[in-house]
C-alpha cells in the first residue's frame, strides 16, 4: 500500500515538474524569444495614435495672388467602445454626412480603438455634428484645396485627390514641396480607450508644406482666358489654346485652354457622357476624365503649317543662303523629285519677289527653294537646334515630343513639305518657345512656370532661375527676323494683328489635320504667333484654333484678332507706352468709321460697299480665284468693329467654280 501512494507521489511530482518545465520554455519562449513582438502588440492596444495632417502649400501668381489654398476642413474619426447607442449614432452621422447607415454602423461597432468615419469635413457640418455631443467622435484639424476662381488656369493649376495629393498640373510635379510633412498625436489609453492618467503623451507637430509662386500674371492669364473664350465662341472650334511667353527668360504669363475643366470639381462627369457614364467601365470612365484633364498646350501635337516658316527663313539666313533682298519667281508650283508641289496660290502666282515679300506672302515656293539651298544635314541641325523633336522640360506633366523624320528617311519631297510646315508635328509649347529663341538674340531659353519656393514667413528655400538652352542663330539674324516678321503685320498676312502705336510680328498658319496618315477635308488648325514691340519683344503670344466651325478657318482671319487682343491688353497693363508713326499719328486724327458687314455679299458688291464707308480692302484667295460675282467667306475686322478712315478690310472671297 505504500509502495502505491509512493509511485502516485513520484508520478504526481514528475507531472508537475515537466508542467513546471513546459511553463518556462513557454514563457521564454514568449517574454525572450518573442518579447519584441508581443511588447509591439501591447503597445498598439494601449496606445491610440491620431496622424495630424500637415497644411498644403499655397500657390501664388508672380504678384502674390492666390491661385490655390486650403480651406479649413476636418477628419472625423470614432471610438467604438465608447459610443453607447450605436443605432441611434449611426443614424444621426448618416443623416448629417450623407452617407450610407449601414456602412456607419458596421465603423461604430467595430473591434478597434478607432475607426476613420469621413475626411474633408467642412467646418458648417463638423459644427452640426458637435452640437449634438455625440459622445466617441473625435475631430481633427484637416485641409481642403480650394481654388477661388473654379476653373481659373485648370490646366496650369491641376487638382489633388481626396487625400490632398497632387494629381496634375504644378500641383502634381511640386508635390514634395506642397504636401509638406504630417504630424502625430500619441497617447496611452486603458482597455476602455481612455487616456491613462500620468502617461506620457508625445505630440509631433506637422510641417506645413512650401508655398509656390508661379510665373504666371493673373491678370495677363485673365486677358488670355477672355479672349480664347470669345475665339472658342465666335469660331464655333473643337478647341481655343493661348500662351503667352517672355522670350527673354522663358517665362510662361499666361496659358489658357478652352473648354477646360473645373478644379474644385475635377471629376465632373463630362456632359455629353451623362446619359451613358452608369454603363461604361471603370477603365472608360477614366479615359474619359484624362481627356478633360489632358493639357493640349503642352501634349496635343499638330502640323504647325505656315507658322514654321519662321525656322525656315531663320535658317536660311544664319545660313547666308538667301538675303532679305535676294529674288525668287513663283510661277504657282514647283516640280520636287517629280511631285509637283503647289504655292497656295498656285491659281494666281505671286511672280517675281524678294525674299521679304515671299515671307509677306507665305509663299511656299520661296521656301522650298531656301531648305534645297541649305540641305537637309544644315535644315535638321535648325530644326532640333531650336527644339524640335524633344521635351522642353516644363514643369508639367505629360509633354508630348512632337514628331521629327529621322534624317535617314528625308528625302526631296519630305525635305520641300517640311519647309513650310507639312510632315512635322509640334505642341504648343515647343513652337512658342522656338519662335521666342528666333526674336531673343537666337538664345532657346526653356520655359519656366515657377519662380520660387517660400515658407510660410516668405523666406525663399529655392529660386529657378531662367535657363538658357543654347544660342541657335546669331543676334544679327535674330534682328533681321524682327523687321521681317513685323512687315508681315503691317504689310502681309498678319495685318489682322496691326495695333497702332505698337510695333507688332508675327505669322500665320493655316494646316489641315492629318489623321491615320492622311488629310481630313474639312479639318483645319487655324494658328498666330505674334510678339510685341517688335523692336523690344516683351511678350510673345501664340494662339492656336483646333478644328473651327464656323465659315472661315484661316488664321489671317481667325487667330490674328485673338492674339491682338492679348497683346494690346497686356502691353497697356505692363505700361509700355505706344509710339506712333507719323502716319499712324495722322491716322489717328481722321475720323473713326463703322465696318459694315459684308458676308456672304457679291465681290462687286462688297468693294462699293466698303469705298462709300471711306474703306480700303485686300482680297486674300485661298484656294482659287474668285470672280466678281463671287460671295465674300469671311472678313478681318469684323463687322460693327470701329476703325480709323482708309484702314483696309481683309477679304476672303469664294474661288469661282
Amino acid at each position: 500500500m505504500a509502495k502505491k501512494v509512493k509511485g502516485r507521489v513520484l508520478f504526481l511530482l514528475g507531472g508537475f515538474t515537466i508542467l513546471f518545465l513546459l511553463l518556462i520554455v513557454r514563457l521564454f519562449q514568449i517574454q525572450v524569444v518573442d518579447g519584441a513582438e508581443y511588447q509591439q502588440k501591447a503597445m498598439e492596444q494601449w496606445t491610440r495614435d491620431v496622424p495630424v495632417p500637415s497644411k498644403r502649400g499655397i500657390i501664388y501668381d508672380r504678384n502674390g495672388k492666390e491661385l490655390a489654398t486650403s480651406a479649413p476642413a476636418y477628419e472625423i474619426y470614432v471610438r467604438p467602445v465608447e459610443v453607447k447607442d450605436k443605432e441611434i449614432v449611426a443614424q444621426t452621422l448618416s443623416e448629417v454626412l450623407q452617407m450610407n447607415k449601414e456602412d456607419l454602423l458596421e465603423k461604430v461597432s467595430a473591434k478597434k480603438d478607432t475607426q476613420i468615419i469621413k475626411k474633408k469635413v467642412d467646418s458648417d457640418t463638423v459644427k452640426i455634428l458637435r452640437e449634438k455631443n455625440i459622445k466617441g467622435l473625435i475631430f481633427v484639424d484637416d485641409s481642403k484645396r480650394f481654388y477661388p476662381q473654379s476653373n481659373f488656369a485648370s490646366y496650369i493649376l491641376g487638382f489633388t485627390n481626396y487625400d490632398n495629393q497632387g494629381q496634375d498640373g504644378v500641383e502634381a510635379t511640386f508635390e514634395k514641396y506642397l504636401n509638406g510633412f504630417p504630424g502625430r498625436d500619441i497617447k496611452m489609453t486603458d482597455a476602455q480607450g481612455r487616456e491613462l492618467p500620468g502617461s506620457d503623451r508625445k505630440y509631433y507637430e506637422p510641417e506645413d508644406g512650401l508655398n509656390l509662386i508661379l510665373t504666371i500674371d493673373e491678370v495677363i492669364q485673365h486677358f488670355a482666358e477672355k479672349a480664347v473664350e470669345s475665339a472658342l465662341i465666335e469660331t464655333n472650334a473643337k478647341r481655343v489654346t493661348a500662351i503667352v511667353m517672355d522670350p527673354k527668360t522663358g517665362d510662361v504669363l499666361a496659358m489658357a485652354v478652352k473648354p477646360d475643366y473645373d478644379n474644385n470639381d475635377p471629376r465632373k462627369i463630362p456632359d455629353e457622357l451623362k446619359d451613358k457614364w452608369d454603363s461604361m467601365s471603370s477603365t472608360e470612365q477614366y479615359n474619359a476624365l484624362f481627356k478633360v484633364w489632358r493639357n493640349p498646350a503642352i501634349s496635343d501635337t499638330y502640323e504647325p503649317g505656315s507658322t514654321f516658316k519662321t525656322i525656315t527663313s531663320a535658317a536660311g539666313l544664319e545660313e547666308g543662303v538667301v538675303r532679305p533682298e535676294d529674288r525668287f519667281y513663283c510661277s504657282g508650283s514647283v516640280l520636287v523629285a517629280g511631285r509637283r508641289l503647289k504655292c497656295w496660290r498656285s491659281y494666281n502666282p505671286h511672280g517675281s519677289e524678294t525674299f521679304i515679300q515671299g515671307v509677306q506672302n507665305s509663299c511656299n515656293p520661296v521656301f522650298i527653294e531656301v531648305a534645297q539651298r541649305l540641305g537637309k544635314e544644315k535644315f535638321y541641325k535648325y530644326i532640333q537646334g531650336f527644339g524640335f523633336g524633344s521635351p522642353t522640360n516644363i514643369k508639367l506633366l505629360g509633354e508630348a515630343s512632337g514628331i521629327v523624320r529621322n534624317i535617314n528617311s528625308v528625302g526631296p519631297v519630305e525635305l520641300a513639305n517640311n519647309s513650310f510646315g507639312q510632315g512635322i508635328t509640334v505642341t504648343p509649347i515647343q513652337l512658342i518657345t522656338a519662335v521666342s529663341a528666333v526674336i531673343n538674340d537666337g538664345y532657346l531659353m526653356e520655359p519656366r512656370i515657377a519662380k520660387k519656393l517660400v515658407d510660410k514667413d516668405g523666406n525663399t528655400i529655392h529660386d529657378f532661375q531662367p535657363r538658357e538652352v543654347r544660342q541657335v542663330i546669331s543676334k544679327e539674324t535674330s534682328a533681321t527676323m524682327r523687321k521681317i516678321l513685323e512687315s508681315v503685320v503691317s504689310e502681309g498676312s498678319g495685318r489682322g494683328a496691326y495695333i497702332p502705336g505698337y510695333k507688332v510680328g508675327g505669322k500665320t498658319g493655316t494646316a489641315q489635320k492629318a489623321e491615320d496618315g492622311r488629310y481630313v477635308p474639312g479639318k483645319y488648325v487655324a494658328s498666330f504667333i505674334g510678339f510685341a514691340p517688335a523692336n523690344d519683344p516683351k511678350i510673345t503670344v501664340l494662339v492656336v484654333i483646333d478644328e473651327p466651325g464656323g465659315g472661315s478657318y484661316y488664321g489671317g482671319v481667325i487667330a490674328t484678332p485673338v492674339v491682338k487682343s492679348i497683346i494690346s491688353d497686356t502691353l497697356r497693363y505692363m505700361d509700355v507706352k505706344p509710339q506712333y508713326t507719323e502716319e499712324e499719328a495722322k491716322q489717328l486724327m481722321k475720323g473713326k468709321v463703322i465696318v459694315p458687314e459684308i458676308r456672304n455679299m457679291k465681290l462687286k458688291d462688297a468693294r462699293k460697299l466698303l469705298s462709300e464707308n471711306k474703306l480700303q480692302y485686300r482680297l486674300e484667295e485661298e484656294q482659287g480665284e474668285p470672280t466678281e460675282d463671287s460671295l465674300i467667306l469671311d472678313q478681318t475686322p469684323r463687322a460693327n468693329a470701329k476703325v480709323d478712315e482708309g484702314s483696309v478690310v481683309i477679304i476672303y472671297a469664294k474661288p469661282k467654280e
